[in-house]
């Protein structure tokens, strides 16, 4: 193979390498927004359960007082009670105490069902902080092989910046300025495999007397539709153990 056509391959692997690594770190803002997105829905679901079970217990709190207001009307009805000289005044009396007596048993039912609230909210809450905690964890755990990668892919990067660096100075300095314009203009990739007679980039048929001088691999041949440099793999290199 053409040695500057070898290094031009190398050369691009290692651009083509690094490039993915750099798009791969900068997704990480975005996947580290959408792990706190995760972990605020797992908040306001905790939150929403806790002023569930404030609201019910402030509810019920209210209607204990109510209770107790009746309970102490009830109190003073049954003093009078005792007072009062005609029957006229005393059934008034009663009415008046069966109708506090049915008031205090109604609330009391609605204190007992917010009391059964309470314990289901409370159950929620726990729940919902548990899988707070465990969401919590999954993340920091997530954060964590984020930080990991990025940590090795920025060593991959320089690694391959350090080897681009002492190929860039093996290259003829005019196929490199081919191979820069190149790439500028086709996304980064200057250097693609031929193959059945086709760039396997742009998958334009080639001309058969170009392919069949790029399947030599001894020159510098370009696909005349989007200018890539082009090399061919033969069957024997293809072939996987």
């Amino acid at each position: 193979m053409h040695v500057d056509l070898e290094r031009l391959i190398r050369l691009q692997q290692l651009d083509s390498a690094a490039d993915a690594a750099r798009r791969r770190i900068g997704e990480q803002p975005e996947r580290s927004r959408a792990l706190q997105s995760r972990l605020d829905e797992a908040q306001a679901l905790v939150d929403a359960a806790r002023t569930r079970l404030t609201d019910s217990q402030t509810a019920r709190r209210t209607v204990e007082k109510e209770v107790a207001v009746i309970q102490g009307r009830l109190t003073k009805f049954k003093d009078q009670l005792m007072e009062v000289k005609t029957n006229r005044e005393y059934q008034a009396m009663q009415k008046e105490i069966e109708v506090a007596q049915v008031e205090v048993k109604s609330m009391e039912d609605q204190i007992l069902d917010g009391m059964l609230e309470a314990e289901s909210l409370t159950a929620a809450v726990k729940d919902a902080e548990r899988a707070l905690k465990a969401e919590q964890s999954a993340i920091d755990a997530e954060r964590r092989t984020m930080d990991e990668e990025v940590a090795r892919l920025s060593k991959e990067v320089d690694s391959a910046v350090a080897a681009r660096q002492a190929l860039v100075a093996q290259v003829d300095a005019r196929l490199m300025a081919t191979y820069d314009q190149v790439a500028r203009n086709r996304k980064g990739v200057a250097v693609a495999e031929a193959k059945d007679g086709h760039c396997t980039i742009c998958h334009v048929r080639l001309r058969p007397q170009v392919f069949n001088e790029i399947r030599r691999n001894e020159s510098i041949m370009q696909c005349d539709s989007c200018q890539r440099i082009l090399y061919f793999v033969p069957a024997t290199a293809e072939a996987v153990p």
